[in-house]
């Protein structure tokens, strides 16, 4: 086999990278192995940890440093393939017996034909492309497609114990066995093996992530945050490398193998070199250019200015800038407090205004007029932002007012309670919000600022000092009833007044009170014993009806017999006025008429006596000496006795 080398007049027995090609092509696959098993163990245990651990430290640091050992592992296999193809030049292989393919009795069918065509399709395609490439972006693509699995920056704090210690301790293990061989990479010259540095680079990736993952897992805690963040954000270094690498391995379909030509590395990383101290990124840029497409930066005129004078004109921006700090925006909504030398001087209004650059003058915000709405309890669940629901679905649960479930925004608070002459106590549920701001003039603002570090713990801790003080002397009923109008106006004002004596700069606008109920748990047992109450008052204000009733009724019977007496006795009354009237009458006229007014008066009666009577009477004091008289003037021609009383109307006749 003819082999095409780069350096002409020599042959590749005396080029020193293909003399050290068979060490290197027996060394690369051991270490291959090794740690690609070390990388899919990692992936493994990190299935199993999330299936019971769901969103959990180890997820992201197990799976984070597998896929840097699988990266790794794909690169050491790509150089690989470089190595075994030197080793090849100088000692080729021993020709290989192929059994002789022998059609035996029956020729073979259409179907063996098209699967030995497509075979051999596959096997040339295989051939042009290489199979290292497919390795090197399956190893690239299963790397990313497991990072972006972990990826989660809202993980919290992870108390992980004792074992955190030993993986730790094993991670560390593992990046000093990488640092061996990082500085046997590094100690071979360009000659004896050019793929040693790009291959140097990338197991420098990969000890800075297990590093940082073995500091992530001694400092995690319950209490700290950063660890959880930063074992997630260490994916981004073997990602990078992982997508350069990928598009490396698809670049590299488009340039045909020839078993002619000397392969060069695929699986080398400008991400990963540049992951040197101290850090020259524009070295590593120009090295590439020049390396790649023969292009050297240096002899350009342009760029030596540029670097000459990249120094003077950062200097200058750096200062403009450091001039410009002091300029400062403050928005229509806001203000600003002006600290020079960390003394505050004024309050400033919305707009820009100048002062001393950073440090020496700095201005800290203050809203202005901004309104707020603060609940004086919210759950730990309603803390993580919630969803959107849609204009046309489902109210949320949030929205349900019912007191038979727990809401977000209630306050278990103990108040009083009495059972006859015994004292006890009741629980009862709140939603007490208050709207709140800042004060509007410059005192309130600084007040705000330097005399409260948080105005809504400030407003809450308030809050429940005054709701537990108020609601000491209240019972369930009053706060179901008739006090709850005032309740949020006394508990306001207390806030107000110990939010001023506070001297917090905090203006209280509005106390709303949203709910007042006993728990959740007791809404079925307060509903019995509310229609226990409404029952028996319904069964007192029945038995009290029927007593009015009955008081209304005999009221009634005592006024008319009091009427009735005093009717009796008016007409009686009226009746001796009468007779004493006519008594008084009847004298005057016998005194003025004598007896004629006795005759009048006894013919008068005489007449009302007959009236009905069917008897002639005579007067036996008729004597001789006058003739016999009837007075005819009751009586009506004929003369009958039983005449009716209207005839005694007609004139008498004599």
């Amino acid at each position: 086999m003819r082999v095409d080398l780069d350096v002409e007049g020599e042959t590749p027995a005396s080029l020193p990278r293909f003399q050290h090609a068979s060490l290197h092509a027996r060394r690369l696959p051991r270490l291959t192995y090794v740690l690609g098993a070390i990388g899919m163990l990692g992936l493994v245990v990190s299935l199993f940890v999330d299936l019971f651990s769901p969103n959990s430290l180890w997820t992201a640091v197990l799976t984070n440093s597998a896929a840097s050992l699988l990266v790794l592992a794909s690169a050491l296999q790509s150089a690989q393939v470089v190595a075994l193809w030197r080793a090849q030049v100088i000692a080729p292989e021993a020709n290989v017996v192929a059994f002789d393919q022998e059609i035996v009795a029956q020729e073979q069918g259409w179907y063996d034909r098209l699967l030995s065509r497509i075979s051999g399709a596959g096997a040339s395609m295989v051939g042009q492309i290489g199979m290292p490439v497919f390795w090197l972006a399956g190893g690239s693509l299963l790397a990313l497609i497991s990072i972006s699995m972990v990826w989660n920056l809202a993980l919290l704090g992870t108390n992980v114990g004792l074992t955190a210690s030993v993986v730790g301790g094993v991670l560390l293990l593992i990046g000093f066995g990488l640092l061996v061989l990082e500085r046997q990479f590094s100690n071979e010259s360009e000659a004896s093996w050019p793929e040693a540095k790009q291959l140097a680079h990338i197991v420098r990736m990969v000890i800075g992530t297990l590093l940082i993952a073995a500091f992530c897992l001694f400092f995690s805690s319950t209490e700290r945050v950063w660890p959880a963040r930063v074992a997630v954000l260490i994916g981004l270094l073997p990602g990078l490398v992982a997508v350069e690498l990928l598009i490396r391995a698809l670049l590299s379909i488009f340039s045909p193998r020839n078993e002619r030509l000397e392969p060069r590395l695929v699986a080398s990383s400008f991400v990963a070199g540049l992951l040197r101290w101290p850090p020259r990124p524009l070295t590593a840029l120009q090295d590439e250019l020049h390396n790649r497409f023969g292009i050297d930066l240096r002899q350009i005129w342009a760029f030596t200015y540029m670097r000459r004078a990249f120094l003077p004109v950062m200097a200058v921006i750096a200062a403009l800038g450091w001039a410009l700090s002091g300029v400062h925006e403050i928005p229509m909504q806001g203000r600003g407090i002006y600290e020079r030398f960390g003394k505050p001087l004024e309050v400033m209004g919305p707009g820009l205004h100048a002062g001393l650059p950073w440090p020496f003058g700095n201005v800290l915000p203050v809203e202005n007029g901004v309104v707020h709405e603060l609940a004086t309890s919210v759950s730990e669940g309603a803390r993580a932002e919630q969803a959107l629901e849609p204009a046309e679905g489902p109210p949320p649960a949030v929205a349900n007012r019912l007191w038979d479930a727990t809401h977000i925004n209630d306050k278990s608070q103990v108040i009083a309670s009495g059972s006859g002459d015994n004292q006890s106590f009741q629980i009862v549920n709140m939603d007490v919000r208050f709207v709140y701001r800042i004060g509007l003039d410059d005192q309130a603002a600084m007040a705000a600022t330097y005399n409260s570090a948080d105005i809504p713990s400030l407003i809450r801790s308030t809050a429940s000092r005054v709701l537990v003080h108020d609601f000491a002397s209240r019972t369930l009923d009053e706060l179901l009833g008739e006090q709850r109008t005032d309740l949020a106006a006394d508990i306001g004002n207390a806030v107000a007044r110990d939010l001023k004596k506070l001297d917090s700069g905090v203006e209280i606008l509005a106390t709303v009170v949203e709910s007042i109920h006993p728990p959740a748990g007791a809404a079925n047992a307060y509903h019995a014993v509310q229609a226990s109450q409404i029952s028996a008052q319904a069964l007192i204000a029945r038995e009290r009806g029927a007593a009015a009733d009955q008081a209304n009724l005999a009221q009634l019977h005592a006024s008319v017999a009091h009427d009735q007496a005093a009717a009796n006795s008016h007409e009686t009354l009226a009746a001796a006025h009468s007779a004493d009237l006519r008594f008084n009458a009847e004298q005057q006229g016998y005194a003025k008429a004598g007896q004629a007014f006795l005759l009048e008066q006894y013919l008068s009666q005489l007449t009302l006596g007959m009236t009905h009577a069917k008897l002639l009477v005579l007067d036996h004091r008729l004597g001789g000496s006058s003739a016999p008289t009837i007075d005819l003037r009751s009586f009506t021609l004929p003369v009958d006795p039983a005449a009716s009383p209207k005839s005694a109307e007609q004139p008498m006749a004599e």
